[in-house]
């Protein structure tokens, strides 16, 4: 299921927010921004997916249990603050690598609740409702029973998601970036680092900004493959591909369901015959199809797809797992998109 690299590196702004973040972040534990003390403006609380949290003082031992928090901690320079990572979909962002190494990786996938604890955490943190709920590591109530402080990425539990229809959730209105910059804002907030949120959120601004400058892709309808080669997983209106799609300027060519990764059939898909395939390009072994090259091998030999325009003509666009999800990496996602629509001649 989607709750998670892209081939295309050339731009040297794509990774100029992360090594200035990282840079600006390696300082000791008890650090906040220039200026303000370690326990300036504690105890502080958030209203959190209908949770109200509450942090005594700046985390010391936090532990991230999806890679999109992980990486957003980490652009904010506190891997020094951080006791654990967990359930990795890709490897971590490009600049990332140094601040990544020196933090302990509890597990690939979820980790029990006792080896989160054994890190002797002080804040949780997760990008998914169900990594803090029931079936998850442990629910929200279980970490706070024991005066643990968790947050979890308001983009999947606000902005009109439902996370109770069924799959991976449904939503009534569209994500926007604001949903992940102010999941930065927040996580800055918390570590008392307020000035490096601001400048993260500013940087990768200017990035999208960059990335759709006199971009026209109007009449391009665009489908994104998660995993699966049974039963597909691509992605409906509302997600992160919508505000890649979105930002483009172009179409998804399912952009009739509300529905967060919807399974469709190869049928439907040929009846709808998009100008371009986005293909998740993942490192995890849990579906059929994971990696970008086995999906093209699929369409490629797979009497449904092999005739679509856009297997015929080779417009392939690979992304990483995290770029399809909710996160910084959208940001990277917006790239990779236009990038590839102006380099197949489809924009304008």
């Amino acid at each position: 299921m989607p709750v998670l690299r892209s081939t295309r590196r050339t731009a040297a702004f794509l990774l100029a927010p992360a090594l200035l973040l990282t840079a600006c972040g390696g300082t000791g534990s008890d650090e906040t921004d220039a200026g303000e003390s370690a326990d300036s403006g504690y105890p502080r609380t958030f209203d959190n997916c209908g949770h109200k949290v509450t942090l005594k003082s700046a985390p010391k031992r936090a532990v991230s249990l999806n890679q999109g928090t992980t990486e957003m901690l980490l652009s904010l320079g506190l891997a020094d603050r951080m006791a654990g990572t967990a359930t990795w979909t890709d490897p971590v962002m490009k600049g990332l690598e140094k601040a990544n190494s020196t933090v302990a990786r509890l597990a690939d996938n979820n980790p029990s609740f006792e080896k989160v604890l054994d890190a002797e955490p002080d804040f949780v943190t997760a990008s998914f409702v169900s990594t803090l709920g029931r079936g998850g590591v442990a629910t929200r109530e279980q970490f706070e029973k024991l005066g643990v402080p968790t947050y979890v990425s308001p983009s999947d539990c606000s902005a009109g998601k439902d996370n109770d229809s069924g799959g991976d959730g449904s939503r009534s209105k569209p994500l926007t970036l604001d949903a992940v910059y102010g999941e930065i804002r927040d996580l800055a907030r918390a570590f008392g680092v307020e000035k490096r949120g601001e400048t993260l959120v500013a940087e990768l601004k200017d990035r999208v900004r960059t990335a759709h400058a006199g971009l026209d892709a109007s009449d391009v309808s665009l489908m994104y493959w998660f995993a699966n080669s049974q039963s597909p997983y691509l992605a409906g209106c509302c997600g992160a591909p919508g505000a890649i799609t979105r930002a483009v300027g172009a179409e998804n060519a399912f952009s009739d369901t509300h529905d967060e990764w919807p399974q469709i059939n190869w049928e439907t898909v040929a009846d709808r015959d998009p100008d371009v395939v986005v293909l998740g390009d993942l490192t995890r072994r849990s579906q059929t199809a994971e990696t970008a090259k086995a999906k093209i091998r699929f369409l490629e030999t797979n009497a449904a797809t092999r005739n679509l325009t856009a297997v015929k003509k080779k417009r392939y666009i690979l992304l990483s797992g995290q770029a399809m999800n909710p996160s910084i990496r959208t940001v990277e996602g917006i790239e990779e998109v236009a990038a590839g629509l102006r380099d197949f001649g489809l924009a304008k």
